[in-house]
């Protein structure tokens, strides 16, 4: 990737980083003082962007047909004369009671059969014609009234898509969607194995989506509605955009994405936004996790993000600057993590650091959510400051935006295969798929080596390391394109419960690890589930290929293992499966696979990989002994590379960045020997690439 260029900034209005917010004057149109000071808190907290009109349909069409964007248009020009650009969003998220009303179909039915009353949000029918209708109305006229605004620098559709309909509009193009695929019930049937418990389908009617009270244990029908829901939540946001296209050309379009949710693929939603924008919400100070760890999961979905358009920067949509009102307990940021996880959202890709959001409102549910301008409009508060210091040092390295990340490793992390994780009933209940793909990748984010995420659909081919845990849904091609990965010389680390069924989650008729048996050079004969409370021990073999030496501990998850090919380079050294192998490797072509038989514990992971880059050569972005807690991740333009150094801790850390000539862009200063970073403390160094 060393030829790689700088990537255009998503707005050639407003090419530095975006320092912004949600922001609501619908909320606030009975205060005009309210919303002139709202100006002179903008400036004063080093803003440049504001998100405007989500949720305020009420606002911009109060009554069927009578479209009022007076207010709008007076926001956005004040905005624009003050230095201030507007993200325009379309109010699809939450409808008005007018049109609940009189168009009680647009209401979203449940999966209970029951449709649900006016209130809340995400509560409609993705297929209602009346609701797109209305949609595209509303949409075609803010696209009219606003396409030659000099402020409007961005499309922001909707606002976290989420959730699904039964009604029957729904189910009927659910089965017209099956249709498509399976082209007969009786392929559908052997693909979803219906003739067990005789639930063989023999009209398409029969068809229904999941529910409570009624068909469960269909798993292919369970994962066969998530992609149905994914691909009608795409097919919405194509019907929302069509004006915006049609009449904007020039003004991209996105909508903020929630991380990892699990309710939608977003490598498929991923290819129909300009620039993928996401909501990041960390629990930071958590009883149940170290800060420096929520930092490596943090960072993990920062990464995601990136990765979901092949490494082009994202927005980092939505953030807050102090607290989120929605967990059990509200903790607030302590003093110096909002400069430090806002630039951490840079450091890993984003363009933009934005916060939900800019006033508190007086009343609603959001009414204690964290903002920029609390209920007393204190400008001399800590958040307000800390706002405005964020805003201060973005200004600093505006250098940066359209610079990216180069990754010599990956990891994949794929919805579908999350889906049938979810859905697989043995061999213990809870696979947490998630977070052992974020223990594997915290590995790599403590010695600053940078990761890209992949899905089953990615391409391969900038990659020398391939880390791909609990593969348990194989689709079609993934296992050919693994294998010639690996073949061209690429090194490959598999993990236990991998290969076992297809995409329609039929088992494979032969031992996992499935269609990847012959890359990995081992079968497995059983797949062993522990108890929370036990646990085996698994020994190096002397001598192996990895100079590893020491004993590690195996938590739920083993498998006993034959060697068809591999060599083995540990075994286990407790239980029943004492002197089965645990950790094998495989020669295939010119590169290697390495299969994982348990799930084993942090220090095995982190031994692992300090000596699986070593022997490939994959150096951290600063090869010097990185302190605990601390991050250093780098982006880089291809003439300048920028280090992020991030202390995630409160003790302060130490660090000698090496001889090469840095320039500290936060401080503004050259680098001349070593950099102290204070409890939660944060520093940018630029250096010349090749240096």
């Amino acid at each position: 990737m060393s030829d790689q260029k700088r990537y255009s900034p998503v707005s050639k209005k407003l090419p530095e980083f975006w320092h912004g917010a949600d922001y609501n004057p619908d909320q606030w149109l009975h205060r005009p003082e309210i919303l002139q000071k709202d100006i002179e808190l903008m400036k004063k907290a080093n803003c440049n962007v504001m998100a405007l009109g989500i949720f305020a349909w009420a606002a911009l069409e109060p009554r069927e047909g009578e479209y009022n964007l007076d207010w709008l248009q007076e926001r956005m020009d004040s905005l624009y004369k003050n230095g201030i650009y507007t993200i325009l969003a379309t109010p699809s998220g939450a409808r008005p009671a007018w049109m609940s009303q009189k168009y009680p179909e647009v209401l979203r039915v449940q999966s209970n059969r029951q449709r649900i009353l006016q209130g809340n949000r995400h509560n409609h029918c993705f297929s209602s014609p009346v609701y797109r209708e209305k949609i595209s109305q509303i949409n075609r006229k803010l696209a009219e009234r606003f396409k030659e605004h000099p402020g409007l620098i961005l499309w922001h559709v909707s606002n976290e898509y989420s959730g699904s309909c039964h009604c029957e509009i729904c189910q009927e193009q659910f089965r017209e969607g099956l249709k498509e695929k399976y082209g007969t019930l009786e392929e559908l049937n052997r693909s979803w194995w219906t003739a067990f418990w005789s639930h063989t389908y023999t009209d398409w009617k029969q068809i229904e989506s999941p529910a409570p009270h009624g068909e469960q244990s269909i798993q292919a029908l369970k994962i066969d509605w998530k992609r149905f829901t994914t691909d009608q939540t795409i097919d919405f946001f194509r019907n929302e955009i069509t004006p915006l296209k049609e009449l904007t050309p020039e003004v991209p379009v996105t909508t903020n994405f929630m991380g990892t949710f699990p309710g939608l693929d977003y490598w498929k939603f991923a290819s129909e936004v300009d620039v993928v924008a996401w909501d990041s919400y960390p629990a930071w100070h958590c009883s149940w996790k170290e800060d420096q760890e929520v930092a490596s999961d943090t960072a993990f979905t920062h990464d995601l993000q990136r990765s979901l358009k092949g490494g082009q920067p994202f927005l980092l949509m939505e953030s807050t600057p102090s607290r989120q009102n929605w967990r059990k307990v509200a903790k607030s940021k302590k003093p110096g993590m909002h400069l430090l996880s806002s630039l951490q959202a840079v450091a890993h890709g984003s363009d933009t650091v934005q916060y939900f959001q800019w006033r508190m409102g007086r009343g609603g549910a959001e009414k204690f959510h964290g903002a920029v301008v609390d209920h007393a409009g204190d400008e001399k508060r800590r958040v307000f400051r800390e706002v405005g210091e964020t805003g201060e040092v973005l200004s600093r390295l505006d250098s940066i935006p359209g610079s990216y990340v180069e990754s010599e490793a990956a990891i994949m992390f794929d919805w579908e295969n999350r889906w049938g994780l979810k859905e697989a009933h043995i061999p213990r209940k809870e696979k947490n798929y998630e977070q052992v793909c974020k223990n594997h990748y915290r590995q790599f984010w403590k010695r600053g080596i940078p990761l890209d995420i992949v899905g089953q659909d990615s391409s391969l081919e900038n990659y020398r390391l391939l880390i791909v845990p609990m593969l348990y849904m194989v689709k079609e091609g993934t296992a050919e394109k693994i294998k010639n990965f690996v073949e061209q010389g690429g090194t490959l680390v598999l993990t236990y419960f991998s290969g076992i069924v297809n995409e329609n989650d039929l088992c494979f008729q032969d031992k996992a690890p499935g269609p990847l048996k012959e890359a990995a050079g081992i079968s497995v004969e059983e797949i062993i589930p522990l108890y929370e409370e036990e646990n085996y021990q698994l020994k190096m073999e002397q001598n192996n290929k990895l100079g590893l030496k020491k004993s590690y501990r195996a938590d739920d998850f083993c498998e006993e293992l034959n060697l068809e090919g591999a060599q083995s380079l540990a075994r286990f050294s407790s239980g029943y499966l004492a002197e089965s192998p645990a950790l094998t490797v495989n020669n295939l072509g010119q590169g290697r696979v390495y299969y994982i038989a348990s799930r084993n514990e942090q220090d095995f992971l982190a031994d692992f990989y300090y000596y699986l880059t070593k022997k490939l050569s994959i150096s951290p972005v600063l090869d010097i002994e990185v302190p605990e807690g601390v991050s250093i991740q780098k982006r880089t333009d291809g003439t300048a590379d920028y280090l992020f150094l991030m202390n995630f801790t409160e003790q302060r850390r130490t660090l000698k960045p090496g001889k090469k000539e840095l320039y500290d862009l936060v401080e503004e200063k050259k680098v001349t020997d070593s950099i102290t970073l204070e409890g939660f403390g944060v520093r940018v160094l630029k250096r010349k690439r090749g240096k």
